[in-house]
């Protein structure tokens, strides 16, 4: 029971508990102060009958102040509204075996739990493969660019073709171009044919074959030197043809136009494919791995999924961005994934058994990583973890945990918050 007698007898003081707040809150069992909620603590003579009890002596740690437990003193004092610094003993100091450097354990009650918010989760056995994400953006796959040239000087007649951004087929007409070298090669092939007898020399062939292999080398097409065989006419304008499938990236050419050899008159670009480069931040180049499956999503297209893999990783990491580089080859047959596209880039590597706890449990520390391991009433240990691959919430422990122990993933800051200052004073006490 609760008295508000301040006389009590001083042979009952070691059965006793007294509000530091309100000297007058008396009570003959552990509880909390009914005016201001604080704990009652043992009244002067309580630890040595514990003590005697115990078989064993309490030392004091140390004296902290009942309002602010910043505030300690090796030795017992008063604060500055004159109430009594409450002794700190060294087992409930200690809070078990310290396990990692500058943390100690921490003895919480069931009613402080709830208070909290503190919330275990068990360490469990389970398959985890490591996902992170990252941007990329959509590029032309310059393998697939072609440029059409012509071999010999002459003009441009007329054009099929005449814009930028039109999708062509392989074969179709893009202008038709004069050549007199052209036309002279296409004399020389008809001639040869013209003097074709029925004894024809060995030397007859090799020069019809020579002319015919000019117009070919000068990229005449089959069918066209065919048409000269069948029309048995020079042909003035030849017309130039798309050697691939794709999308006009770059014209050069209008009608009447001069063209030199080597200089291209289109540039066509195939869109099946395209590149993804994707960013991978200095601490994901770890797990950038060549062959690391990826799904690819679009902004604008939510409901789409493309599929690719790591081609290629860049070896040198981009001063500005502090970012590496990652290639993958996308099919984009549908023609939705256009160049300068930004896209979200999911990386996931092969799963694998392995213990598993939730990431919120993880408290970086100056020294690496460490958790709250509940090892039972109510006292909760501080343990070094190292931790591997993270999916999600989850996160990969590789040592320091068992399976079926229990970690802290709620409240637990402030648990690390309470085993640090404990830590602190120990040492202090103990200097």
């Amino acid at each position: 029971s609760v008295s508000d007698e301040a006389t009590e007898p001083a042979t009952d003081a070691a059965n006793k508990y007294q509000c530091p707040m309100h000297p007058t809150i008396i009570s003959d069992r552990p509880s909390d102060c009914p005016l201001c909620g604080m704990k009652l603590v043992k009244m002067k003579g309580s630890a040595k009958k514990e003590s005697a009890s115990s078989g064993k002596e309490r030392k004091i740690a140390f004296y902290r102040s009942p309002m602010d437990p910043k505030q300690t003193s090796p030795v017992p004092r008063k604060d500055e509204m004159g109430m009594d610094y409450v002794p700190v003993y060294e087992d409930e100091n200690s809070g078990g075996a310290e396990t990692v450097s500058g943390r100690a354990g921490v003895t919480i009650d069931a009613k402080r739990q709830q208070l909290i918010g503190l919330r275990t989760a068990p360490v469990t056995r389970d398959s985890i493969s490591e996902d992170w994400r990252t941007v990329g953006r959509v590029q032309v796959n310059p393998t697939k660019v072609s440029k059409i040239t012509v071999k010999v000087s002459g003009y441009v007649e007329r054009v099929f073709v005449d814009f930028a951004g039109r999708s062509v087929r392989q074969g179709e007409e893009l202008f038709t171009f004069y050549s007199p070298e052209l036309y002279a090669a296409q004399q020389e092939y008809l001639l040869a044919r013209a003097s074709i007898s029925s004894r024809m020399s060995a030397n007859d062939s090799a020069m019809i074959a020579a002319a015919r292999k000019k117009l070919a080398l000068w990229d005449v097409t089959e069918k066209q030197i065919t048409h000269l065989e069948q029309i048995g006419e020079i042909v003035k304008s030849l017309t130039v043809v798309s050697p691939v499938t794709g999308v006009v990236t770059v014209k050069n050419v209008v009608e009447g136009s001069a063209l030199n050899p080597g200089e291209a008159a289109y540039e066509i670009t195939d869109l099946s494919s395209v590149w993804v480069l994707a960013d991978a931040y200095q601490s994901d180049v770890a797990r950038a791995k060549i062959g690391t499956p990826a799904s690819v999503t679009l902004w604008s297209l939510p409901d789409r999924v493309f599929k690719g893999k790591i081609e290629f990783v860049d070896p040198v990491l981009d001063p500005q961005s502090r970012t590496l580089k990652l290639r993958l080859t996308v099919e984009n047959t549908s023609g939705e994934l256009k160049p300068e596209m930004f896209a979200e880039v999911l990386f996931q590597s092969i799963p694998h058994q392995s213990l598993i706890i939730p990431s919120d449990a993880i408290i970086p520390s100056g020294r690496g990583n460490m958790v709250f391991v509940s090892v039972g009433d109510g006292l909760f240990e501080p343990r070094a973890v190292k931790v591997g691959q993270r999916s999600g919430t989850r996160i990969e422990v590789i040592e320091g945990l068992r399976e079926g122990e229990s970690v802290v993933t709620r409240a637990n800051f402030l648990i690390d918050s309470e085993s640090s200052l404990r830590a602190a004073l120990a040492a202090v006490s103990g200097s």
